[in-house]
């Protein structure tokens, strides 16, 4: 559904991408891994059209991503990214139902489908019984939970996601990657960066490994997750064994 051709995204006269053509599997948990400053937020940024492109193109089904009218993009994609700002004293239930801006009338009135998928966001977060609270009120956990809510409300085909588990302890990250798990049963292809590498193996269909702009490997965990790759990329001394529970990769430093 997504890919790039030799995608170039620079800030100022800094390339942070490089040269960049990958294919992002549709219906499939693809995330991005790689150190700090590698371009994994540039280029998330990149595939819905919020950086532009140097040079190079972004591309859905085969067209290119500029030649989407901002409405129709925003029925087809979504992210979340890091830094999130909500408006002085919004609901939650009200910064939920921005997620439905794509489809609602210049009135702004939802329709009886725009509400039921908004307390189905809000169920499927855990944030239902905090729909009336302040969002400025809430734990950071419960906030990024409420914003997550608002990107599956929008209901689009692809869900983007930058770190949406550094906010939460640990059972709402496993919370969390579960429900992206149940979002792609549900035909969605969804795309992350993640910085937990074995939370990254465990959930992921396909890794895209970034290092200094450029693509070091891509595949299935199991194809490309080794030894030598986290030393390469990570200047990380560890082993990689099978889970005991999933039989995914995952890393244990020395």
């Amino acid at each position: 559904m997504i890919s790039t051709h030799k995608l170039y995204v620079a800030y100022g006269s800094k390339n942070i991408v490089k040269d960049l053509s990958i294919s992002i599997p549709s219906g499939k948990i693809t995330v991005l891994i790689g150190p700090n400053g590698s371009g994994k937020s540039t280029l998330l940024k990149a595939l819905c059209r919020i950086n532009k492109a140097k040079s190079g193109e972004v591309l859905i089904d085969q067209t290119p991503l500029n030649n989407y009218p901002s409405r129709q993009l925003a029925q087809r994609l979504c992210l979340l990214p890091q830094l999130l700002h909500s408006p002085e004293g919004i609901t939650v239930r009200r910064l939920v139902e921005y997620g439905r801006s794509p489809y609602i009338s210049h009135w702004g009135v939802l329709n009886k489908r725009d509400r039921v998928l908004v307390d189905e966001a809000m169920q499927e977060t855990g944030v239902f019984e905090l729909a009336e609270h302040k969002v400025e009120s809430l734990s950071g956990g419960q906030r990024q939970r409420a914003w997550v809510a608002m990107v599956i409300a929008q209901d689009t085909e692809v869900i983007m996601l930058d770190e949406p588990t550094t906010y939460l302890d640990l059972s709402h990250q496993v919370e969390l990657m579960k429900l992206m798990q149940t979002m792609k049963e549900k035909g969605k292809t969804i795309i992350l960066v993640l910085h937990d590498l074995n939370q990254a193996c465990r959930y992921s269909d396909y890794l895209v490994v970034l290092n200094q702009g450029e693509v070091v490997a891509e595949g299935s965990p199991q194809e490309i997750f080794s030894q030598s790759l986290l030393k390469q990329v990570f200047n990380l001394d560890a082993l990689v064994v099978s889970d005991p529970v999933s039989s995914t990769p995952m890393c244990v430093p020395l």
